[in-house]
């Protein structure tokens, strides 16, 4: 058998009622285009989203890259 429907709020609702016993089993395939596909195209990258504030920290030291965890929680250094 095979049923159509839509995603609406989160949850998939069938176009045509369907009769199914209590606890069956049954297999959910998504058609059309995926969430990456449709987010990439949407918005923003994350880098125009952040250029105000991409180069702007100053005095950090040469190494801040790799020892991030050492300078904001105190973690050994690599």
């Amino acid at each position: 058998m095979t049923y159509r429907g839509h995603v609406r709020n989160g949850t998939v609702a069938l176009d045509e009622p369907a009769v199914l016993p209590e606890g069956a089993e049954v297999e959910v395939s998504v058609r059309g285009p995926s969430l990456s596909d449709t987010d990439a195209d949407t918005g923003p990258t994350w880098a125009e989203r952040l250029a105000s504030v991409i180069g702007k920290a100053e005095n950090l030291p040469p190494d801040a890259s790799v020892n991030h965890d050492h300078y904001l929680y105190g973690a050994p250094k690599r």
